[in-house]
């Protein structure tokens, strides 16, 4: 395997030294211009040459007479050209060199070429690995022949001989060590710009993928330019009256509560309200009965707190329950206020969890006071079975409101939401499954709860007023009529009690009580159970087809 010849000076070049510790051959004639097709011929191996050792570097010197001018025969010469040579490769056709323009030197240096000082003509510059020079920047205004050479020690003398000039051409030898402390390599220009490029390009595309997600959720959120846009009212952020809807239920809402509860055969849910910072709450018997004496009640604050409770008292004539939560801080009792003083159309509001909807707010007025009704009787024995002379209102009551406050445009407490009128069933407690409410609603009086409330936090039990007797309650005529017979080894009048001292008889009917009305018997019980035990009520009746009036002092009883 041949190694390539390494390429010689062309004439005009003998200043030219070989890299340090190497002899080149004699010159093979003129290299092609670089680019040039390569001869046919092979390339010959380099003659070798004896070491140097000692003495002044060998060096190449420029023939003695100068090729005759006229101009490059064949297609691979180059035109010519100030400071440029013509360079061939060994075996290719000579090429006449250019004769040299401008005045001759004189004297014995004018018979030979001085050698090129360092970046004379910098047209060419041989890179080492890549076979040859290549075109750089454009040549620089030639130095003066007797230029000073590299290193400071004086200009180059005749023939050549000098300090070994420094310049590109010095690296190129492919037979060399490489030189220590040499001119560096050209800067990879291509590499850096296409590093710069792959930056500029991965910040182009940052930038655009920002700009493009800004404007992206720009549209997502207000549209784009050709979309429609309704107008809006702005925001109102101010307050609202007190004795509006949404003033009351602000001021209420804190001391409400949903109540939970699970038995051990059925389970509910209901609403209740704050009575006293120590933790008391009042709602619906019914609500809690289903927990028995080994349920769970929980209650729920409508901030979302959660907390046990346990039952400090119940009363089913009255449908009224009281629990109390411990270590809970930071209650928000409701007020209380009076059901006696409200008049039909007053305004009013009803809160509670509907279908276990906590804090539900829904409103309404007062339809009717005085509304006898009675609530419960599931069990069959009456036991169970509630009476109220209720206020009746069309604020939306539905399952799961029971035990809630019915409140005034003073966000204070008038009644407890107890029962509903459904369309399907007639009259009833809202917690036996009936349908949703249709504007009929009945609430316990604040006043008969408060009295109830105080004695099942006190005592545990409640007390009901009472007139001694016994009624027909199967009387179809109009009225309440005293039973004629003994029901359960009882007398229809109890020997000393308030009835028989108010002189009433088996057989009486009663009418009236205070100038209101009666018409059944359970009429007559919501009308004494509105009142307390000690008071005295004007009795109207009817004895032997004519009309009497009595005054009746009410007793007390603890039995339900």
């Amino acid at each position: 395997m041949q190694r390539p010849e390494p390429r010689t000076a062309a004439p005009g070049w003998s200043g030219a030294t070989p890299a340090q510790g190497t002899a080149l051959p004699p010159s093979a004639g003129p290299l092609p211009p670089y680019g040039a097709p390569a001869p046919a011929a092979g390339y010959p191996s380099p003659p070798q040459a004896p070491p140097h050792i000692g003495g002044e570097p060998p060096h190449l010197t420029a023939p003695a007479e100068a090729a005759p001018p006229g101009p490059a025969p064949g297609p691979s010469a180059e035109p010519d050209g100030p400071g440029r040579p013509l360079l061939a490769k060994p075996g290719a056709p000579q090429a006449p060199g250019p004769q040299a323009s401008g005045p001759q030197a004189s004297g014995p240096q004018a018979s030979a070429p001085q050698p090129a000082p360092e970046g004379a003509d910098p047209g060419f510059v041989p890179v080492p690995g890549d076979g040859g020079p290549r075109p750089t920047a454009p040549p620089h205004t030639a130095a003066p022949p007797h230029a000073a050479a590299p290193g400071g020690h004086g200009p180059v003398p005749p023939g050549g001989h000098g300090p070994v000039p420094h310049g590109a051409w010095q690296q190129y030898d492919p037979w060399s060590a490489p030189l220590q402390g040499g001119p560096a390599a050209p800067p990879r220009g291509p590499r850096n710009r296409r590093g710069l490029l792959a930056v500029g390009a991965v910040a182009l595309a940052l930038l655009a993928g920002g700009v493009g997600g800004g404007v992206g959720a720009y549209v997502e959120r207000y549209g784009g330019i050709n979309d429609i846009k309704l107008p809006q009212a702005a925001d109102d952020a101010g307050g609202r009256r007190p004795d509006s809807v949404a003033g009351i239920a602000q001021a209420a809402l804190p001391g409400v509560v949903t109540i939970h509860v699970r038995g051990n055969a059925e389970q509910g849910t209901g609403t209740g309200f704050v009575l006293d910072r120590q933790g008391h709450i009042l709602t619906n018997n019914h609500v809690v009965e289903p927990a028995g004496t080994g349920g769970e009640i929980s209650v729920t604050f409508s901030g979302g707190q959660t907390a046990k409770a346990k039952v400090v008292g119940q009363d089913g004539g009255y449908d009224l329950a009281v629990v109390q939560v411990e270590g809970v801080t930071g209650l928000r009792p409701l007020p209380l206020g009076n059901s006696d003083s409200v008049r039909v159309g007053d305004p009013v509001v009803a809160i509670g969890a509907p279908f276990d909807l906590a804090n539900t707010v829904t409103s309404g007025i007062i339809s009717a006071k005085q509304r006898p009704i009675t609530a419960g009787g599931e069990k069959g024995d009456g036991s169970d079975v509630s009476y109220v002379d209720a206020l009746q209102t069309d604020a939306p009551i539905n399952p799961g409101n029971s035990g809630g406050p019915l409140v005034d445009a003073k966000a204070r407490v008038i009644g407890i939401n107890s029962a509903i009128r459904a369309a399907d069933t007639g009259s009833g407690s809202e917690s036996g499954g009936q349908g949703g409410s249709i504007g009929l609603g009945f609430a316990i009086p604040i006043n008969q709860a408060k009295r109830v409330a105080e004695e099942l936090i006190n005592t545990g039990r409640a007390t009901h007023p009472v007139i001694g007797v016994t009624l027909e309650m199967e009387y179809a005529g109009d009225g309440a009529r005293v039973s004629e017979h003994s029901k359960g080894g009882k007398q229809p009048v109890t020997p000393g009690g308030p009835g028989a001292k108010a002189g009433l008889r088996a057989g009486d009917v009663i009418t009236e009580v205070d100038g209101a009305a009666v018409h059944s018997g359970e009429e007559l019980i919501v009308k004494i159970r509105s009142h307390r035990p000690g008071d005295t009520l004007l009795l109207t009746l009817q004895r032997g087809g004519k009309q009497q009036s009595v005054r009746l002092r009410l007793g007390s009883s603890t039995a339900g």
